[in-house]
């Protein structure tokens, strides 16, 4: 890639413990990695054509450079959408953002290394979790601009409850790391330098998972979502008895079962 020009890199990690791990990066650094529609259309194509990969154990998404994960929506282009649309071609590049997230089969961690703005926190949010780096910022600023916050902001009550969704959508307010992690709306927080190591630790932890036992936890977890409680109940019984229908569960049961004990 030519340097300066944004774009979305996929990598997969060179250290042999992590081999099955994706990295994909947003570098738009001169601004902030504000996504435009080029960037957008990168990063659902990218993601979903990690969708086949039967290997793939999980993704790392983040930004490029230290000042931020994604500052938000391009406000050059929104500041042009010249009808409704353009508007809702627009925004539902967004929604394709976050939609392949949610929906690739493996889990995704949010490596949130700065600004997490208005479609930036949207896409985190759209992470199944999300480590922070403590000089993380984030917030919802589009009512500051005379529009509402939408698409995948619906996935903030779920995170962090409705009143504190009403205080960032309604008084377009930011928050610090520290307040986002008393929240739930990210996992953890580290100190900057400690951010690579402090995902490692939970790449570490999905590594020794089994990979077939978290793409099935991932789809009930999707599927719970919307249904009510008993139709949930009724599809994560469906999904136990499909996981017996490959040896991976019985075989690492077993070698628990058979680890040496001192």
């Amino acid at each position: 890639m030519l340097k300066n020009v944004p774009g979305v890199t996929v990598s997969f990690d060179t250290r042999p413990e992590f081999a099955d791990v994706a990295h994909v990066v947003i570098d738009n650094r001169r601004s902030l990695n504000a996504l435009n529609s080029g960037l957008m259309e990168q990063l659902a194509a990218a993601v979903d054509a990690l969708q086949s990969k039967q290997e793939l154990r999980a993704i790392v998404l983040t930004g490029a450079g230290e000042k931020a994960f994604i500052g938000g929506a391009d406000i050059h282009e929104l500041s042009q959408l010249a009808n409704p649309t353009a508007a809702r071609a627009f925004i539902t590049r967004v929604h394709e953002c976050c939609r392949c997230l949610r929906d690739v089969p493996v889990p995704v961690i949010g490596r949130v290394n700065g600004y997490a703005l208005g479609a930036g926190l949207e896409v985190a949010a759209a992470c199944d979790v999300r480590i922070a780096s403590s000089n993380a910022v984030f917030g919802m600023p589009e009512v500051k601009f005379g529009m509402p916050s939408v698409v995948e902001a619906a996935l903030l009550p779920g995170l962090i409850g409705w009143g504190r969704t009403r205080r960032l959508l309604l008084l377009g307010d930011t928050i610090d790391a520290a307040e986002a992690l008393q929240w739930g709306l990210v996992e953890k927080v580290v100190a900057p330098d400690a951010l690579d190591a402090a995902v490692d630790d939970w790449l570490r932890v999905m590594a020794g998972n089994g990979n077939r036992g978290m793409r099935l936890q991932k789809r009930l977890i999707r599927d719970w979502e919307t249904l009510p409680i008993d139709q949930a109940v009724s599809t994560g019984i469906a999904t136990f008895a499909e996981t017996f229908e490959t040896d991976d569960a019985r075989q690492m049961l077993r070698a628990f079962i058979d680890r040496p004990r001192g």
